[in-house]
């Protein structure tokens, strides 16, 4: 299985969080990163965003059909989208858009076995795969992005 963490761009700051904009900053951040995953996207990725407007406004900008899931919102655990993506088990891709610290907690927790205080940048990703060698499983990093970088 193929995990793709995907922090939502740079945002408005405001009192409603799930209501906070991308500001011309993160569209651009937005735009940036869909461009590079679209390119490397395996066909029939399975893409879960979280419901708040920044992180559905970012996975506008790849431009593919995807599903709002209310338990990968802002203060959701690691454990929590780990769940919602399948890991380790679901077949194929998934593209999860979401918030930090959350996506740091599932990130660290696959490479690391732990939480830790892992920061994935505003509009950046982290790749994750995972095998079994022999009777292990193991997690791999296969990318991680920021749109700074692209």
């Amino acid at each position: 299985m193929d995990l793709i963490l995907w922090r939502h761009a740079d945002a408005q700051d405001g009192d409603n969080d799930m209501a906070r904009a991308l500001t011309a900053k993160g569209q651009k951040q937005a735009e940036k990163m869909a461009l590079w995953i679209r390119e490397k996207l395996p066909e029939k990725t399975r893409i879960l965003v979280s419901p708040a407007v920044r992180a559905l406004q970012t996975a506008d900008a790849i431009g593919l059909d995807y599903e709002v899931i209310a338990n990968i919102a802002p203060g959701a655990m690691g454990e929590q989208i780990l769940s919602a993506s399948g890991w380790p088990d679901a077949r194929g891709s998934v593209l999860l858009i979401g918030h930090q610290p959350t996506l740091g907690e599932a990130a660290s927790l696959l490479l690391f076995g732990e939480t830790r205080g892992l920061n994935i940048k505003k509009g950046g990703l982290v790749w994750l795969t995972n095998r079994v060698r022999g009777s292990q499983p193991q997690t791999i990093l296969k990318a991680a992005m920021s749109p700074e970088m692209l």
